[in-house]
């Protein structure tokens, strides 16, 4: 007698990506030079080593280096923040089992932070895939449940491969026995 897989789960990774990491180190590394360039031209003493600040004047080149700098500053905590946080990071889980869908992420904290959501596998109507090319592609695995409403099963931000979403869409119709859309 052959046994059944009763249980599917796919990670998803939050915003913990190489992309995301180097964007903070940049934004954070720049606001804090540009920041104490701007400082400098104001004390008119070199707060960077190795740095002439001789050419900038506070009023205007100073200022703006120091909006520059805080903006730069502000952006990167805020990057370094939601890396921290994890923001997006989960899993979809299909228990045949139980009979349930559980779609799980981190949010930003506070009263929603977890983001579960769980629905009986009878109310999936079927399996959607969405792919467009071009200068920003999206290619998106959708889980379409009574009353039109459609979930995002795959991660935002770098798109996965298409191969990867056509296998990943065909196993999970398979597995669930709906029809695969798109």
């Amino acid at each position: 007698m052959k046994s059944q897989q009763t249980l599917i789960r796919y990670d998803v990774t939050g915003v913990r990506r190489l992309s995301n990491y180097l964007w903070g180190t940049v934004l954070s590394v720049g606001g804090l030079g540009f920041l104490l360039t701007g400082l400098s031209a104001y004390f008119n003493t070199p707060l960077i080593p190795f740095s002439s600040i001789s050419a900038i004047q506070f009023f205007p080149q100073g200022l703006v280096m120091c909006f520059y700098g805080l903006l730069g500053i502000i952006l990167g905590s805020y990057i370094w923040l939601i890396i921290f946080w994890d923001l997006g990071q989960g899993f979809n889980e299909f228990n045949l089992e139980t009979g349930q869908v559980r779609i799980f992420r981190w949010g930003f904290p506070g009263k929603n932070r977890r983001i579960d959501l769980q629905y009986p596998i009878a109310d999936v109507q079927s399996i959607r895939v969405e792919i467009q090319e071009g200068l920003n592609p999206k290619r998106v695995i959708y889980l379409r449940l009574r009353g039109n409403r459609e979930i995002p099963l795959t991660r935002a931000g770098q798109p996965i491969s298409i191969e990867e979403l056509e296998s990943q869409a065909a196993e999970l119709a398979k597995f669930l026995q709906v029809a695969l859309e798109g």
